[in-house]
């Protein structure tokens, strides 16, 4: 008997085995448009499975593709003699339609959804059907009739796919937000679903839909959720003086945690809208308890005034400020961010690099951790380049990769020291050591180190005596000095006296950054339109069109100019790092309703 079944489970295993690899195989040449070849090794699994409904389907569906619909028409006529499958009547009514008989295929499909009535179990199966071959009109039927025979179950989500890939957006977003009612646990989700059909631009017509069904949910219903998803609205169109009334209104409900506040502050700061960023800050500051969070809003106010401050009053203003949270607060290992920030403030805003230097190294003295230390040691070593100490900086880069290896902020100080030897005209080394860092961790430093590597591999060999490379590098360390007018003009030194070697792109581009910290517009577009027109094939052509696109679209006020650079990196410029942003923009320009 032991045997009898040993043989059994075997048999079983292999007929099991062999089915599976067979169905596997037959799907394989469906996918190949080996049509012929999947229809027997399906017409052998159905012999074998004659009660499964699975290779039915399979069978169907590859007859039709060989256009055999009276063959398929033979196989779903025969099962549903067996039994009145409501999804058979619907894949016979499809195969009708294919052979153009609408009236008798109309008939199978109404059949099908009147089946629901007895059968209400039915209902996911039936539309699912109805969708595969997109009559997507009886599957909103059949999903309308579940509303009302299964008031238990909910059936928005699909619903709201339905409408979408009808283009009716405005009942995509109804059925979404019913859902998010439904399910609130859901919001993220849906936010996802949403963000494919919404852009910048608050006037679009499919923002327009979902601010005004939001709006009057909140009117209706003031529930967490709405606020919250118009908060995320607003955020995607860049008004995030908006968001934050609705963040507010959700703080309100639940004063447990500003960290939402926060982030809307810093995405607000990070989009260049200072304004509102400090607005939220004071916001913040006049509503928290927690000294941590109090000294975080103080740092970033405090950075957003620098940022902005052109007169030595409104300086001195600031370096007080800093002083009294020092006094009120202390200098320990919680207001080192603090600290750090006011010493670059010193060193690099209010030029004084003795007192920065003096007043980071009391900070050494803390009882802090060694990861801290570093963050103190790479600012002073930063300070030490501004004052082109390069040996005393380098020594302290090096001690941050020796005793933290392997760390982002390692690899920040290899960066650095690749960087600082570069200023000192150490290229060889410096090339070696950005050699190492194309593999980072961080895609940023990797990004900047490829950079950098290719800037002097393509230019250290022009001249023997590397002259052009020098000056670039002078003036990028003028540059880094916020010397940003000696930067220019050693960059017209280069342009003049090494008009056409290969550093001429890299200087005009150079020199349209520097032009663009001063606010002088149009001749960084001169600058840009240059290396668009004489350096076209090179590998700064892509940055060219995306920077001038950036300047027209947010400076010049010349949108149809953006429009088109935006569309010539589409088209032109497929591998390019700018891609997904200029598709973005060019789409928002062209008015398009999805991102």
């Amino acid at each position: 008997m032991k045997k009898i079944l040993l043989i059994a489970s075997v048999l079983i295993g292999f007929y099991s085995g062999y089915a599976q690899n067979s169905e596997v195989l037959a799907d394989s040449y469906y996918k190949k448009g080996e049509f012929k070849k999947a229809l027997v090794i399906y017409e052998n699994l159905n012999r074998e499975k004659p009660y499964s409904y699975k290779y039915i389907y399979k069978l169907v569906e590859t007859h039709q593709q060989l256009e055999q619909f009276d063959d398929a028409e033979r196989l779903l006529t025969q099962r549903l003699t067996q039994r009145r499958n409501p999804t058979l009547l619907v894949e016979l009514g499809y195969n009708y339609q294919l052979k153009d008989s609408i009236n008798q295929a109309e008939l199978l499909y109404e059949e099908a959804i009147a089946y629901v009535d007895a059968q209400p179990n039915y209902i996911y199966s039936i539309a699912k059907k109805f969708e595969d071959h997109s009559l997507l009109d009886q599957a909103i039927r059949v999903y309308d009739k579940g509303k009302i025979l299964t008031p238990d179950k909910n059936y928005n989500i699909q619903l709201a796919r339905i409408y979408g890939d009808q283009g009716d957006i405005e009942k995509m977003f109804e059925n979404y937000i019913e859902y998010v009612a439904f399910r609130p646990n859901y919001l993220n989700n849906i936010k996802r679903a949403v963000s494919d059909f919404i852009s910048e631009n608050k006037s679009n017509e499919n923002n327009t839909y979902l601010r005004r069904l939001l709006l009057i949910k909140i009117q209706q219903e003031p529930s967490a959720y709405w606020y919250d998803l118009l908060s995320w609205l607003y955020v995607q169109e860049k008004a995030y003086n908006k968001s934050f009334i609705q963040e507010k209104a959700l703080y309100k409900r639940n004063p447990e945690s500003l960290d939402r506040i926060i982030e809307l502050a810093i995405t607000a700061l990070n989009d260049n809208d200072d304004e509102t960023s400090k607005s939220i800050f004071n916001y913040i500051l006049e509503t928290t308890q927690d000294a941590s969070t109090a000294l975080t809003s103080h740092q970033y106010i405090l950075e957003i005034d620098t940022k902005n401050s052109d007169s030595e009053k409104e300086l001195n203003r600031i370096n007080n400020a800093y002083l009294n949270l020092f006094e009120s607060y202390g200098k320990s290992e919680l207001t080192l961010p603090l600290q750090l920030s006011y010493g670059e403030f010193l060193a690099f805003h209010k030029k004084d690099t003795d007192s920065a230097t003096a007043f980071l190294r009391q900070s050494m003295r803390l009882n802090i951790s060694e990861f801290q230390e570093a963050k103190v040691k790479l600012l002073l070593a930063d300070i030490l380049v501004l004052q082109e100490r390069f040996n005393e900086a380098l020594i302290f880069y090096s001690q941050i990769q020796l005793s933290l290896k392997n760390s982002t902020i390692s690899q920040e100080a290899r960066y650095k020291v690749a960087k600082t030897s570069y200023y000192k005209g150490d290229f060889d080394w410096a090339e070696s050591q950005l050699k190492i860092l194309k593999s980072s961790t961080s895609q940023l430093i990797a990004n900047d180190a490829l950079d950098l590597k290719l800037l002097i591999s393509d230019n250290k060999f022009e001249d023997s005596l590397q002259t052009a490379l020098t000056y670039y590098a002078k003036a990028d360390l003028l540059a880094f000095q916020n010397k940003t007018d000696s930067a220019i003009t050693l960059l017209d030194k280069i342009l003049d006296e090494h008009k056409g070697e290969s550093i001429t792109d890299q200087a005009l581009f150079q020199q349209a950054k520097l032009f663009e910290r001063k606010k002088l517009y149009n001749k960084a577009e001169a600058n840009y339109l240059k290396i668009i027109s004489d350096w076209k094939e090179d590998i700064l052509a892509d940055d060219a069109h995306y920077h001038l696109a950036e300047l027209y679209n947010t400076h010049l006020a010349k949108p149809e100019e953006a429009k088109h650079l935006y569309e010539k990196i589409i088209f032109e410029f497929e591998d390019s790092i700018y891609f997904i942003e200029a598709r973005k923009k060019f789409r928002m320009l062209r008015g398009d309703s999805i991102n």
